[in-house]
C-alpha cells in the first residue's frame, strides 16, 4: 500500500499510474498527522458493446424490414443510410424506419421514443439501446 505524507514534501513510496477520487481514502493519524493513503480500487470495465445475440438479431430484423437480398452483409457497424434506410433519426418521415422500429419493439417486447431512435445511426447502435432497454425493464 503506498502512502504520502501530509507535511510540505510528499513522497510517494510506490509508483502511481493513475489517481481519482474513488482510489483516494483521508485517515487521520492521532499523533497530528494526516495521511493520504492510496487504496486499491477494483478495475471497472464498462463495455457500451451489445450482446452478440442482440446485434444478429436486430441484423435478422433490418435485413427483413428493408427486403434486403440474401447475398447483402448486414453487420454490427452497418449503417442504416448504407442500407437504404437513411438512419433512424427521422423515424416518423420514413415508413422503413418505422417498419424497422416496430419490428425491434415487437421482437425485444420494449418501447423506443423518438428521442432514442433519433441517436439511432448503426445497427451496434440499435443493439446497443435494446440491450440498455431490455436491462431497464428487467
Amino acid at each position: 500500500m503506498a502512502s504520502i505524507a501530509g507535511s510540505s514534501a510528499l513522497s510517494f513510496a510506490m509508483p502511481v499510474k493513475a489517481i481519482n477520487s474513488n482510489s483516494l481514502a483521508f485517515s487521520p493519524v492521532r499523533k497530528g498527522n494526516t495521511f493520504l493513503r492510496l487504496q486499491p480500487v477494483p478495475m471497472r470495465s464498462v463495455s457500451c458493446a451489445a450482446k452478440k445475440d442482440t446485434v444478429d438479431k436486430v441484423c435478422e430484423i433490418v435485413k427483413k424490414q428493408l427486403a434486403l437480398p440474401d447475398h447483402t452483409e448486414v453487420c454490427g457497424e452497418s449503417k442504416f443510410s448504407e442500407l437504404g434506410a437513411d438512419s433512424l433519426d427521422t423515424v416518423l418521415a420514413n415508413s422503413l424506419q418505422v417498419e424497422i422500429v416496430m419490428g425491434l419493439e415487437e421482437h425485444f417486447d420494449i418501447s423506443v421514443e423518438e428521442s432514442s431512435a433519433q441517436t439511432i445511426a448503426t445497427v451496434e447502435d440499435a443493439a446497443d439501446l435494446i440491450d440498455k432497454l431490455v436491462a431497464v425493464k428487467a
